[in-house]
Parts: structure tokens; sequence; C-alpha cells
């Protein structure tokens, strides 16, 4: 999918969390809800990573371009090393590592560590950065035409603002985990969230999504996964633009509805 569908489907993911958190007696605070569904929708661009030409790719000029080639070169070289007797040869690293339920899952768990013991500014930099995708990705045609630095500005300043409602008691900083010393412990799950409901997503085109790996799928390690191929359809189709983004705002809507106990 496009980016700014993979950013919907992750705001509408989180928001769904917050209605299912509701009913099971966990309930978010409005800020969580408000800053997972942001961060998560930033999320939900960063597996591109390995593609030079994502949107993530633009989003931090040419720091953000450096390291998209930095992690196509090391996807395919995991690739060429760990694939299987039925995995094809192949040129790049798209779809490859960043596309796993294990990248997800180590850099969430990475996000909640730096959190934890990196203090106020490791909170800052994971809020900005996916503050800054989710403008890229909700607001794409906006961000297009404006300048990076106003883009940029906007992302300092919400992260900022947003850590600051966080703090305050109450506010969620210590939702889910109320250890002490466990203050922003959740901030990986969006992060999770976000990576997984991209991977969904590409696995809905017609190239599939090897989500899966390392787990070998008979002759393949790298296995494309997705739905039967009839039901796929091609990125950025008229199924992405007219079905589906409309259909991640519905379902986001009534998330955050349920999350609030608005219904």
């Amino acid at each position: 999918m496009m980016g700014p569908a993979h950013s919907l489907s992750g705001a509408a993911a989180w928001l769904g969390v917050g209605a299912a958190a509701a009913a099971t007696g966990y309930a978010m605070p409005w800020p969580v809800l408000v800053v997972g569904a942001l961060i998560t929708a930033g999320a939900a661009l960063a597996p591109d990573l390995d593609h030079k030409s994502a949107t993530i790719s633009r989003a931090f000029g040419p720091v953000s371009k450096a390291l998209c080639g930095i992690v196509d070169d090391l996807s395919h070289a995991v690739y060429k090393a760990t694939r299987g007797p039925g995995d094809p040869r192949r040129n790049g690293g798209h779809r490859t590592l960043t596309h796993t339920w294990l990248w997800a899952v180590l850099i969430g768990a990475g996000a909640s560590a730096a959190a934890v013991f990196g203090g106020r500014w490791a909170v800052l930099t994971i809020l900005f950065v996916h503050l800054v995708l989710a403008v890229e990705g909700l607001l794409w045609r906006a961000a297009r035409v404006s300048s990076d630095v106003l883009v940029w500005l906007l992302g300092v300043t919400s992260a900022w603002i947003l850590a600051g409602v966080l703090d305050k008691p109450g506010n969620g900083s210590d939702w889910l985990f109320t250890g002490p010393g466990q203050e922003y412990l959740w901030l990986g799950l969006p992060i999770i969230l976000g990576a997984l409901v991209h991977d969904i997503g590409d696995a809905l085109t017609v190239s599939g999504c090897p989500i899966l790996w390392p787990i070998p799928l008979g002759r393949k390690r790298w296995a494309p996964l997705g739905p039967p191929k009839a039901m796929r359809f091609r990125a950025g189709s008229w199924v992405e633009l007219r079905i589906l983004m409309p259909a991640f705002m519905v379902l986001g809507g009534v998330g955050a509805a349920g999350a609030l106990n608005f219904i």
C-alpha cells in the first residue's frame, strides 16, 4: 500500500485497541489515545526504510535518504544469507527484513527500552520522529508542498507539548505499566502495531509480504503471504483509494468513540 493508506490504517488500529482496552477495564487516558494513534500512524510508514523512494526516505532529508540506502543493503544481505531453496534471487532488500514480525517486535522493544532508560530526551526523540512521519502520511498533500523545515518544527513543537501533557498525573505516562521507573514503557506498543499493520496491508497487494520470517514455510523462508491472488490489488489502485482508505477513517472513528465510551 501507499503511505497515506498505511498511516490511516495504523491510526485506526490504535483507536481500535483503545476501544478494546476500554472494554476490558484498561481504558486509555485521552492523551495516550491521541499520542498512540499518531505514533502508530508514523510507525506504519517505518517498514519502508528498505525502499529508497518511499515516503519515509523523504521525511528527514538526506539523513533518511541515506538511512534507507543502508537498511536496503542490510535487508538484502540478510535475505541472501538466510533464503531457503525455494526463495528466488533478488537484487534489493525491499519487503524483506523490515517487513517481518521479528523486526516489528525488536524495533518496538528497542523504543520501549530507550524511553525507560534514556529519559525525557529519548521520549521526545521517539515522539518527534513518529509525529513527523504521521504528518507525512496523514497530511501528505500539505507535507509535499510545504517546507521540510516547517514539518520538522511542527514535529518538535508537538512532541514537546504532548510529552508535557502526558507527564501530568493521570494523563498516561504510566498507562498499563505502573511500576516505578516504567513510565513510557508502553511507547513500544504503537510502534509494534504500526509495523505489523503495515505488513498486513502489504500482504493484501499483489506482491504479498514475508511477515512470518524467519519461520520457514515449505522450501521458502521468505514466503510472501497474502490472500488468494484474485483478492489482491496493486498499491495505489482504486481499491486502496476508494474503499480501504474511507473504511479506515470509519473504523478509526468507531474505535475512538468506543475508547472514549461514547458508544
